[in-house]
């Protein structure tokens, strides 16, 4: 089920990003770093009484030209009160009510999203100045006392937010279909590629309500399988608007990751990789998402002989950090290749789920470990004693060591390496837990 959505809204300087990063940077969070991945993000999972939710940080708006403020400020506000589920109105306790508040406050109204008002600064314990009350004349309910920078009031914060998230629905009538997010920069061909592969060997066809924060989701049945595609395309970047504003279409992506089992990371052989296909497989990779790499437009690149060895060279360079992700070079104009991308989506959504039983795991490690023995420090020497596999999508490893520390990062890629050498593993990734036997760490 895809999260819900808070987005934090509000002028420049009222403490937007400080409150985002005091919510994402404590204990709520349940972001990870992984290596290799970019992190200058403005959204971010966190959880809040056992439900987990995504909080949007609308960013600072600073003026382009002479512009006004409130014009750029208005379409930061419309851009996120139209994917939220709840909106967070930031304002501050030592400016005041100011004109652009109230021209947000109105908008805020007439949205009919819920809304949540928290007046920033109030940084003393105990009573909120008298400056607080003033925020009553907005018109959006009882304001929240809060300090960004020291986290006062934040739980109170928190409380009212979670009585507005949706009902948990759950997604059995879905289980049956992969769901596949087909994602990527605008004009990559995601549209094309969608209209493609319903159109052709086509059972039933149809749209289905997405999530309330989704485009039109396409249900396509056909000899390979049952499929839902996440349509993602019809983001655009707005002309001679703030880049900011395309940090929302990266941010309708990572919501279609969120709700996805395969992940078709669309790329366009006439431009190349670029960084914003890096922050969304990044994102991906994250998650532990089945992954495919799908080069796009490839009957528009003049070729030689050399022309696809190169370009999986230079991907191979560029998704590093995702070395297990398969590539596929496909025409969404001709249909070439097409057929095959269902097979591998196939492929890899099989791969996510695979489990693995603890005595064939143990086998490779007693392989692999009298292969290239663990590393040592100081006299001592890593032991692994076994390693088992709780849980899938992704498929994750436990390993039950005598040391934590000694088991560097390196020795776990070896491993890693060994079980994807034995049981295929392609297109997703991995993940390994660390525990040292007889205690109770949190790894």
């Amino acid at each position: 089920m895809a999260l819900p959505i808070v987005a934090v809204v509000g002028r420049p300087n009222v403490g937007k990003s400080t409150l985002f990063n005091k919510l994402v940077g404590k204990r709520l969070s349940i972001v990870e770093d992984t290596p290799g991945v970019t992190r200058d993000r403005i959204y971010s999972e966190c959880e809040w009484r056992n439900r987990k939710f995504m909080v949007v940080d609308t960013g600072g708006i600073e003026p382009n030209s002479e512009d006004v403020i409130l014009k750029q400020m208005r379409r930061q506000a419309e851009l996120a009160v139209e994917k939220a589920d709840v909106i967070v109105f930031l304002t501050d306790v030592r400016i005041g009510v100011t004109a652009d508040d109230e021209d947000v406050a109105i908008m805020l109204r007439k949205s009919g999203k819920p809304v949540v008002l928290c007046v920033n600064k109030c940084d003393s314990i105990g009573d909120p100045p008298a400056e607080f009350y003033e925020f009553y004349s907005l018109g959006l309910g009882d304001p929240i006392a809060v300090s960004a920078a020291h986290g006062h009031g934040s739980g109170d914060m928190l409380d009212e937010i979670f009585k507005y998230f949706p009902e948990e629905e759950a997604e059995n009538d879905d289980e049956e279909y992969i769901k596949v997010a087909v994602i990527g920069k605008p004009n990559v061909g995601k549209s094309s590629l969608i209209n493609r592969v319903a159109g052709e060997d086509r059972v039933i066809v149809s749209d289905i309500a997405g999530t309330t924060r989704d485009a039109t989701d396409t249900t396509v049945e056909n000899s390979h399988g049952k499929y839902i595609f996440i349509d993602t395309a019809g983001i655009r970047k707005k002309s001679k608007v703030l880049e900011k504003i395309e940090h929302y279409s990266v941010l309708r992506a990572y919501m279609a990751v969120d709700r996805s089992d395969v992940c078709v990371i669309l790329i366009d052989a006439t431009v190349g990789f670029t960084e914003q296909d890096s922050k969304v497989a990044g994102y991906a990779h994250e998650q532990g998402k089945a992954c495919i790499v799908a080069v796009n437009k490839w009957d528009a690149v003049e070729k030689t002989d050399s022309t696809m060895d190169e370009f999986k060279a230079k991907l191979s360079e560029n998704f590093s950090f995702m070395s297990y992700v398969p590539f596929i070079f496909i025409s969404a104009k001709t249909g070439q290749r097409v057929e095959k991308l269902f097979d591998m989506i196939n492929d890899v959504n099989r791969q996510n789920s695979m489990r693995i039983s603890t005595g064939m795991l143990n086998d490779v490690l007693s392989y692999a470990t009298t292969r290239v023995q663990p590393p040592s420090d100081k006299g001592r020497r890593l032991k692994i004693y076994y390693m088992t596999q709780p849980s899938t999508r992704p498929p994750t490893f436990v390993t039950f060591v005598n040391r934590a520390d000694l088991f560097h990062f390196s020795y776990q890629r070896y491993l890693e390496n060994q079980i994807r050498q034995t049981f295929g593993l392609e297109g997703t990734p991995v993940r390994f837990i660390v525990r040292e036997r007889g205690k109770n760490d949190d790894k």
